[in-house]
């Protein structure tokens, strides 16, 4: 079984976050944040990941820190959780819509960490939400777990909808790049290791 637990306490945060990449019976979510709850559990449903989250932050400074903080306690997680990539397809990509939005993720579970990520967020606030922390879950996830993410907003309005379409689209691409195939022998790659 592919799993992992992170416990990540600073000044600012304490979160512990389990991860199961084969065994997505049991997702439980809380951040203290409702819409970061919300698009958590969307990625993992979407992913098919058994997910667990309890984060307890400075809330009453802003979610900054614990929206980031979440980000890299997953991005720990999901390295761990691959352990040595062997068999992986190693690439995933995803288009999600969702009304009147269309959004892109592509990963690639490199060892290397990028992020390219390209949404034009016009609402400000989604309840206790700050939507510019958004880039900074995708960054903290992104060189955390040592992946190249390319996430995009293609078209849209709604701001909810662009969010949540990042997020499934988020689960759906690192679900293609995460799954075993036997055909796969040792790491697909080049180099001999990633």
């Amino acid at each position: 079984m592919r799993e992992a637990t992170v416990k990540r306490n600073t000044n600012e945060t304490q979160i512990e976050l389990s991860l199961n990449l084969d065994d997505y019976d049991t997702i439980s979510i809380d951040t203290g944040i409702g819409f970061l709850n919300h698009m958590l559990d969307a990625f993992a449903r979407h992913g098919r990941f058994g997910l667990v989250v309890k984060a307890n932050g400075d809330l009453n400074v802003d979610p900054h820190h614990t929206t980031e903080d979440v980000g890299i306690a997953l991005g720990m997680a999901l390295k761990q959780a691959l352990g040595n990539k062997e068999g992986i397809e190693r690439f995933g990509s995803a288009l999600i819509p969702l009304d009147e939005t269309l959004s892109r993720v592509v990963i690639d579970l490199s060892g290397r960490s990028y992020l390219v990520f390209k949404a034009d967020l016009t609402n400000p606030r989604l309840g206790d939400y700050d939507t510019e922390v958004t880039e900074d879950f995708f960054q903290a996830f992104a060189f955390n777990a040592e992946l190249n993410l390319h996430a995009e907003v293609l078209y849209g309005r709604n701001t909810h909808h662009k969010i949540e379409t990042l997020f499934k689209a988020l689960g759906r691409a690192l679900r293609a790049a995460v799954t075993i195939n036997p055909e796969i022998k040792g790491v697909p790659s080049t180099k001999g290791v990633i």
